[in-house]
């Protein structure tokens, strides 16, 4: 019987939880896609429920609200973040003689969010259970254990799920850009907080003017 020498099949979306190399290595010279801006998108929403439990949302709002709100500006918070980080992580590599392009480093972004869907679907799961107490930044008195309970695994899990994309991240991009994981782990934590110091200058002088507003 002759010997199969058919190419392996990749699967993206399911190879990158373990092999995000090799999928980096296998969208290398394919263009931005549908699934790039899904994902991309899918992080945005998860963002945005994130920061409604930060904020205490629940409190003065229903679950239904808080999901259509996510549904409406997480996307587009997630798009514009992930072609900010691709620019930014784009120009660091070039400077420290990375290769990638910036196809590929959306491409990285945006399948090194695949764990943040599963954590969203576990979001959405939590809130259909426990109601407006997930959107809560501290659980409040009275609840049943169960819920409690629930709480504590939804937060751990969404823990766990959100470092391994960032892990994930971390090893796409040093196969994207054809540096050592030390290094693209460097190009990864400057961008970080290149981004975090501009959004924080953003507030600081969008507070400077509304408590100063310009007259004509």
């Amino acid at each position: 019987m002759a010997e199969d020498n058919a190419p392996e099949i990749v699967r993206p979306l399911h190879d990158v939880w373990l092999r995000p190399r090799r999928v980096a290595r296998e969208l290398a010279s394919t263009p931005i896609g549908p699934a790039d801006y899904l994902l991309g998108a899918v992080q945005g929403v998860l963002n945005w429920l994130v920061l409604s439990r930060v904020q205490s949302v629940g409190a003065s709002a229903g679950v239904a609200t808080i999901l259509g709100r996510a549904l409406v500006a997480g996307p587009i918070a997630g798009l514009l973040g992930m072609f900010l980080m691709a620019s930014v992580y784009l120009r660091l590599g070039r400077r420290v003689g990375g290769t990638a392009t910036r196809s590929q480093i959306v491409h990285v972004l945006a399948y090194s969010g695949v764990p943040m869907l599963a954590s969203l679907l576990l979001w959405l799961l939590t809130a259909a259970l426990a109601g407006r107490a997930v959107f809560f930044a501290t659980p409040r008195a009275g609840l049943e254990p169960f819920v409690l309970l629930l709480l504590r695994l939804q937060i751990v899990a969404h823990g766990i799920l959100v470092g391994w994309g960032l892990l994930l991240q971390v090893m796409g991009l040093s196969e994207a850009e054809r540096l050592p994981i030390g290094r693209a782990f460097g190009i990864w934590v400057l961008g970080q907080v290149l981004v975090l110091l501009a959004l924080l200058l953003l507030r600081l002088l969008l507070l400077a003017v509304l408590a100063h507003p310009l007259h004509p």
